[in-house]
C-alpha cells in the first residue's frame, strides 16, 4: 500500500508499506475511511518540529475505520464494525493512570505520532482503543469524535449552566466545537474572537451569535455590552491569551485553558485571578470521554460537518499542509 510517512525535518515521503498485520490477540485491522488533520500534524512537520513525532511514522490520529479483522482474543468488535479511535495507548499502571488521569499518564504511545497512524489506508489498533459508532452518523461527522474527545474533556471539567455566556478566544476547529458543545449544554450568548476574517465568517455561520475582529474592534467593550457583567466562561483555544482571558471573565468565573504553546510567556496578573475569584482551569487531551462524544455524534446534538473545507487523498498529503500552512482551510480531512 502506498503511504504518505513522516521521514524528520519536515518531510512527507510516499513510500510503498506491506498491509499491517495483526501480531497480539487483541489487535483489530482497520480500513481507514477518513482522517482529520489538525495543528499536532502541523507542528511535526514544522522545522524545527513544535511536536515530537517518531521519523518513519504514518501520521492521522483522528480517524474512522471499519473492522477488517480481528485477533483471538478481541471481545466486543466483530469484522464490519465501523469505529472511531482513541489514538492515545496508555499503560494503565503508572501513578496518574492509576489515580485516574489517562490522559495525564506517563508511559503512553499516540497511533499517528509514535505509531502508524490513519494517513494509512488500513491501521492496526488494539481493541481498548476503538468506539463502535453507527454507520447512521455521516462519516463528516464521524471524523471529528477524536477533536470532540478533547473538547469534551474541557466542557466536562468546566459544564455550562443553562443561559450563561460564553466567549471563545481563537475560532479556528477547536474554538468552534468549544461553541457547539457549550451551545448543546444549554449556553446562552456564544462570542467568538479571531484575527482572519474567514475564520470570523466560519463562526457566525455555525453558531455564534456575536463575532469579533480582535485586532479591529475593542474586545472588552463588546463582550461587556453584550453579557453586561463579563463571561461566565471563557475559552482560551488559542494558548497564548490567559491575560486577555482574565479581563472578559466576570467576578468568579470560569476560564478554560485548551490551546498550547510552550514557549508564549504571557505576563499573568495574580491580582485579578484573586481580586476577583476567577477560576483557571488547564484541559489537556481525552480522559474517558469517547462513550459521550459517540452518543453525542449518533444522537445528532453536535454536527460539526460543516467546519470542514477540504477532502484530500492521502497520497496528496502534502497539498493538505501547504493549505493549512497557508491559512487557506478550516479543517482538513484525508480520504482513501
Amino acid at each position: 500500500m502506498l503511504v504518505p510517512v513522516f521521514t524528520g525535518e519536515g518531510r512527507l515521503e510516499i513510500q510503498e508499506r506491506p498491509l499491517p498485520q495483526i501480531k497480539n490477540q487483541d489487535d483489530v485491522l482497520l480500513r481507514v475511511e477518513a482522517c482529520g488533520l489538525c495543528g499536532t500534524d502541523l507542528n511535526i512537520l514544522a522545522v524545527p518540529p513544535a511536536h515530537k513525532a517518531a521519523p518513519g511514522t504514518v501520521l492521522g490520529h483522528e480517524f474512522v475505520g471499519t473492522v477488517e479483522a480481528i485477533g483471538a482474543g478481541v471481545k466486543y468488535l466483530r469484522e464490519g464494525d465501523r469505529v472511531v479511535v482513541a489514538p492515545r495507548l496508555i499503560c494503565n499502571q503508572c501513578r496518574y493512570c492509576r489515580r485516574g488521569f489517562p490522559n495525564q499518564c506517563e508511559d503512553y504511545k499516540t497511533l499517528g505520532i509514535s505509531l502508524d497512524g490513519g494517513l494509512a489506508p488500513y491501521v492496526v489498533a488494539p481493541e481498548r482503543a476503538l468506539y463502535k459508532i453507527s454507520r447512521d452518523v455521516p462519516l463528516d461527522d464521524a471524523v471529528f469524535a477524536e477533536v470532540l474527545s478533547c473538547v469534551a474533556s474541557g466542557t466536562t471539567r468546566v459544564p455550562v449552566h443553562a443561559g450563561e455566556n460564553v466567549v471563545i478566544l481563537g475560532a479556528g476547529p477547536v474554538g468552534l466545537l468549544y461553541g457547539m458543545v457549550y451551545r448543546a449544554g444549554g449556553a446562552g450568548k456564544i462570542i467568538m474572537t479571531d484575527v482572519a476574517p474567514f475564520r470570523l465568517d466560519m463562526a457566525r455561520k455555525n453558531g455564534a451569535d456575536v463575532a469579533i475582529h480582535s485586532r479591529e474592534q475593542d474586545v472588552e467593550a463588546i463582550v461587556q455590552e453584550h453579557t453586561d457583567i463579563g463571561a461566565d466562561i471563557v475559552v482560551d483555544a488559542v494558548g497564548s491569551l490567559l491575560p486577555q482571558a482574565l479581563k472578559l471573565a466576570r467576578r468568579g468565573g470560569r476560564i478554560v485553558l485548551f490551546g498550547m504553546q510552550p514557549h508564549a510567556l504571557p505576563p499573568v496578573s495574580q491580582y485579578l485571578i484573586t481580586r476577583y475569584e476567577l477560576t483557571v482551569y488547564g484541559a489537556f487531551g481525552a480522559a474517558n470521554q469517547f462513550p459521550g462524544v459517540v452518543q453525542m455524534l449518533e444522537s445528532g446534538v453536535v454536527k460539526p460537518s460543516p467546519l470542514i473545507t477540504h477532502h484530500i487523498p492521502a497520497t496528496e498529503a502534502s497539498k493538505a499542509f501547504d493549505a493549512m500552512r497557508a491559512g487557506e482551510t478550516m479543517k482538513v480531512v484525508i480520504v482513501h
